[in-house]
């Protein structure tokens, strides 16, 4: 019962969709999809929306946005591939300077915010565009196929029918779900969210709080570019142009409110996890990709609007019951 308690009805929601369509897509792929390649598949591609995910939660934990997510992660692949290819770095050294990079780039946007006491809306704006231009500098018009190998099959590599780029996207998120529990740096990025004024009074930076939300973003699109350099053949500059509303699709469906002060990371691995089964859909009943798109677009914007409405109507209660006292 205690186990349970700490599920939200979002979270319980989620797993139930989650579990009925997967069955239901075994049953109508004839099998296929419990076969060791198709799960085996269905987990490599699930690690990077759920990466994502989190990279976007943590910033909407402070009620802000990176509008650069995409960008970031797909400048931060094309380090990774051209130092391998160009710079002659080996494996690791190549993975720690691009992950290092997107680092420096989630720090540069909380930098900028702080500086500049603008909304990260407009901050990641910028960014994304003088990104865009950079991974278009590293790759133009090219496919860059010609890094490692051993890279290459490490992303075909698991337990059984797990990879283990899956298992570093779960492991992520069991650490940020620590960092935000069991920390005094996660809570206080929290309270900033929740309300910056009466985090102030207690005596936490906000400032201090909204660095390290978007520096933390960074990190996440690190690892995400790691797994996706390790899970693809080649690097091009499409990397990263389809991450904008599937990074802020699975946090909010997985029940994080824009206003922020909270974080909701089993939803939002869950969440990933369903668009991951619309996607299969998509591809086994031929469905026009424009209908899938627009789908998850309307269910983003409704969780957004009953999000919203949940939470004026809890304000709403919350001072009735103060005028009462």
């Amino acid at each position: 019962m205690n186990l349970l308690k700490r599920f939200s009805a979002t979270d319980v929601s989620l797993s139930g969709i989650f579990i009925a369509g997967f069955l239901l897509l075994a049953v109508t792929s004839g099998g296929t999809l419990l076969t060791g390649q198709s799960l085996q598949s269905f987990f490599t591609y699930l690690a990077i929306p759920i990466l994502i995910g989190l990279a976007q939660m943590v910033v909407l934990s402070i009620g802000q946005m990176n509008l650069a997510v995409g960008a970031m992660g797909g400048a931060a692949t094309a380090i990774m591939a051209v130092a391998m290819t160009e710079g002659g770095l080996p494996i690791w050294l190549a993975l720690l300077v691009g992950f290092l990079s997107a680092t420096a780039m989630g720090a540069v946007n909380g930098a900028l915010v702080v500086m500049t006491n603008l909304n990260g809306f407009i901050i990641t704006l910028g960014t994304m565009t003088i990104l865009l231009g950079v991974q278009y500098s590293l790759v133009r018009s090219f496919t860059i196929d010609s890094y490692s190998e051993a890279l290459k099959g490490f992303g075909r590599l698991g337990l059984g029918p797990i990879p283990y780029i899956f298992l570093i996207a779960i492991l992520t998120a069991a650490v940020l779900a620590f960092f935000f529990t069991r920390s005094a740096p996660g809570r206080r990025i929290l309270a900033t969210g929740g309300n910056d004024a009466a985090a102030r009074l207690s005596g936490i930076s906000n400032k201090r709080s909204v660095f390290l939300a978007h520096t933390i973003s960074g990190m996440l699109l690190g690892v995400a570019a790691i797994v996706t350099i390790s899970s693809l053949g080649g690097i091009n500059r499409s990397i990263g142009g389809d991450w904008l509303l599937l990074s802020f699709a699975a946090p909010i469906i997985g029940g994080v409110l824009m206003s922020g002060g909270t974080v909701a990371i089993y939803g939002t691995v869950m969440a990933a996890g369903v668009i991951r089964l619309v996607d299969i859909a998509r591809a086994e009943y031929s469905l026009d990709p424009s209908v899938v798109s627009f789908t998850i677009g309307i269910v983003v914007l409704s969780t957004v609007t009953l999000s919203e409405w949940r939470r004026r109507r809890s304000e709403v209660l919350r001072q009735g019951r103060k005028v009462l006292e």
